[in-house]
């Protein structure tokens, strides 16, 4: 007669899979909740402590851990001399193995818990099962997932046995889980122990779903999150249209890291490929939507929206007169959400703006490598900037020198934004040079640009970006400082009657 070990914490399909195992003729090996929870569906089962001929000790953490296991997992069935060893020692055969691990990610989520209790559900027996089971998978199927609880109760059906590609598969799939089991308990303690850039990182995240294609139809890809419920695109519920892409994703992220810094203020924020188009604040979401519409009604087209108060019907109203691929919001109004679904396609999506922020790293691939930095979560308040020119701002041309600071950290370097009445007024992205980037975005802003502030994400080299800001009437401006040119700039200022401040931080952002 054939075993089965089965122990799992998950036990979702459980007796309906046990059941079907023990139709076909076999044995079933459990312990502890399994046992009993096997045993109450009508089960027959066989102690563990029955297999190893000694008891389960120090509260169930030793248990498994015993050559009557792990010599009946490891066999190799076609090696004579450990068929030989296994008879001579009475150990049968372990012909298949159902194991997974203690919840210890989903213990780590719950509020209030301790560090004992974190350290208690860290497995031992069950990950040292699922090894040998795999490395033997030869000759024993192994899972981990209940969603293959089917596939092999037919292959077993039909053939009495799995076959040799889905046991491999099988194996591949344990290994992965055991991996990431053990990167998460990594990652949890190394934190504790604030080692920021230890000497080897390994990152685990879980598929949310495949993607139709990547950045163009050519490529394939896949969106993966991690294990953290944080104010992020990764946690985001998509409650309506047609599935996100790759490049949605990617927007979609952008636009949310945005709105982030406008905490304490309602905002909205335009985005198409990975810059913004528009951002906006105002007293109500509808004058926010207002504003950052209209400093770009051309680019906005086919872009992604993100706010961060609930969307009311009136907003819903102008929202829908346009062609959009996402709404992010924290909610919908029920006859807002209504109204935006008559459109079949559009996705509108809900996220919870008061999760924490997410991680304080950023991590960056390169081909065969990973860079990791920490996030640019830097920010300055109005009493940390010099005034560097004669003539100092005016509080209304502080609120809006504040305003393109937050936003220019978002636009991708060399970057230079334009601010007037609460909205951007001009944007200039990703150009090889800063007087590009500031002529760039006077050109979008137009007759705007007059009375309009400045901000760059880094320093001047020379006075040509405050002269071409001069001649299109901007009023003030906010950057970095720290050039060893910068008196240039100031001086270029002073004549022209433009204010300057310096916040000793820049925002490269590539």
């Amino acid at each position: 007669m054939k075993r089965a070990l089965v122990s799992v914490s998950d036990k979702t399909n459980l007796v309906p899979f046990v059941s079907g195992l023990v139709e076909l003729g076999y044995e079933i090996i459990s312990t502890g909740g399994t046992k009993k929870a096997l045993e109450e569906a009508g089960i027959a089962t066989i102690s563990i402590s029955d297999v190893t001929g000694f008891p389960e000790i120090m509260d169930g953490r030793v248990k498994t851990l015993h050559p009557n296991v792990h010599g009946a997992l490891l066999c190799v069935r076609s090696n004579p001399e450990h068929v030989k060893q296994l008879q001579e020692l009475g150990i049968a055969y372990i012909d298949l193995v159902c194991v997974n691990l203690y919840p210890f990610k989903q213990t780590l989520l719950k509020p209030g818990v301790t560090h004992e209790e974190i350290i208690e559900n860290i497995d031992i027996g069950g990950p040292s099962m699922l090894r040998s089971a795999s490395k033997n998978y030869q000759s024993i199927p192994v899972l981990v997932d209940p969603n293959d609880y089917d596939a092999v109760l037919k292959e077993l059906r039909e053939n009495g046995e799995t076959c040799p590609i889905t046991r491999e598969f099988l194996a591949a799939k344990v290994f992965r889980h055991t991996a990431a089991y053990d990167a998460i308990i990594a990652e949890y303690l190394t934190q504790r122990t604030n080692e920021k850039f230890p000497e080897t990182i390994t990152l685990t995240y879980d598929k949310v779903q495949d993607l139709r294609y990547g950045e163009n139809p050519h490529q394939q890809a896949a969106f993966y999150q991690n294990r953290n419920p944080r104010y992020s695109m990764a946690n985001a519920k998509q409650l309506h249209g047609k599935e996100l892409s790759y490049n949605n994703i990617q927007d979609a992220n952008a636009a949310i890291e945005i709105l982030k810094d406008f905490d304490g203020q309602i905002a909205v924020v335009g985005l198409k490929h990975m810059n913004p188009c528009g951002v906006g604040i105002g007293n109500t979401l509808l004058e926010a939507w207002d504003k950052a519409y209209e400093a770009d009604s051309t680019s906005i087209f086919g872009g992604i929206v993100a706010m961060n108060a609930p969307v009311d019907l009136a907003t819903a109203e102008k929202l829908s007169q346009i062609f959009l691929e996402i709404i992010i919001a924290p909610a919908f109004e029920e006859e807002a959400f209504a109204l935006l679904a008559k459109k079949k396609n559009i996705r509108l999506m809900t996220l919870d703006t008061s999760l924490e922020v997410s991680s304080k790293l950023k991590v960056t691939n390169v081909n065969d490598g990973l860079l990791v930095q920490d996030a640019d979560l830097g920010t300055v308040r109005e009493s940390e900037l010099t005034c560097v020119t004669k003539r100092k701002p005016t509080e209304a041309e502080m609120k809006q020198l504040m305003m393109a600071w937050k936003v220019v950290k978002h636009v991708k370097s060399n970057a230079i934004v334009l601010v007037k009445d609460d909205m951007t007024v001009g944007v200039g992205a990703g150009q090889m040079n800063r007087v590009g980037a500031a002529k760039i975005a006077i050109e979008q802003a137009q007759e705007k640009a007059k009375g309009a502030v400045m901000g760059s994400d880094a320093f001047f080299p020379l006075p040509d970006t405050v002269e071409a800001a001069a001649a299109a009437g901007i009023t003030a401006i906010i950057q970095p400082g720290g050039s060893i040119k910068d008196q240039l700039s100031v001086d270029a200022c002073d004549a022209a009657g433009i204010a300057m401040v310096y916040t000793g931080m820049r925002h490269f952002k590539h």
